[in-house]
């Protein structure tokens, strides 16, 4: 059975969902309108979940001290496992990370979109931090939980964004 907590944080409501004993969701609330599953505040992984959290957004760099198990394909676990690498306060590229996985997966040519596509479905935001991949021009694209808060969780990390920036979008008449 799963269950979900609601924690107010300074980049909005997030859900956390946990099957009891690990933490299989961490997302953005105004992805649903109303938290998904029942509410047991007294399950641990939910105390240990949110220690974490407000450590993190006081701006420390916490351990992460509770079993995750986000659920995708083997691709979307390899790229995930990849994120959780990147260091407290650093940056890394689409790029960078599509090297990785195609020299892991013996695949010289792995498309940074594909691995976009597999950031872009983490199920375990901030925790799994994807915000820390940016495009190989400093461009600050793709983050689920919007580019605003994108950038709040960078600052939050003190990086040096002074050669990042926010990309324009145009649409098509």
């Amino acid at each position: 059975m799963s269950y979900s907590m609601l924690y107010q944080s300074p980049v909005g409501n997030l859900e956390i969902i946990t099957d009891g004993e690990v933490v299989t969701q961490l997302e953005y609330l105004y992805q649903y309108t109303h938290l998904r599953f029942p509410t047991n505040h007294e399950l641990y992984i939910f105390k240990k979940v949110k220690r974490w959290l407000d450590d993190y957004f006081l701006g420390n760099n916490p351990e992460i001290d509770f079993p995750l198990q986000p659920h995708g394909t083997p691709f979307q676990q390899e790229v995930w496992a990849y994120l959780n690498t990147i260091p407290y306060g650093e940056l890394t590229t689409y790029g960078t990370i599509a090297k990785h996985i195609g020299q892991l997966l013996n695949k010289p040519k792995m498309s940074a979109q594909a691995v976009g596509g597999a950031v872009g479905k983490n199920p375990i935001s901030i925790i799994i931090p994807c915000h820390r991949v940016v495009g190989k021009d400093g461009s600050l694209t793709g983050y689920g939980g919007t580019i605003d808060n994108k950038i709040k969780l960078l600052e939050i990390e003190n990086v040096n964004m002074s050669q990042l920036y926010r990309p324009l979008y145009t649409t098509k008449p």
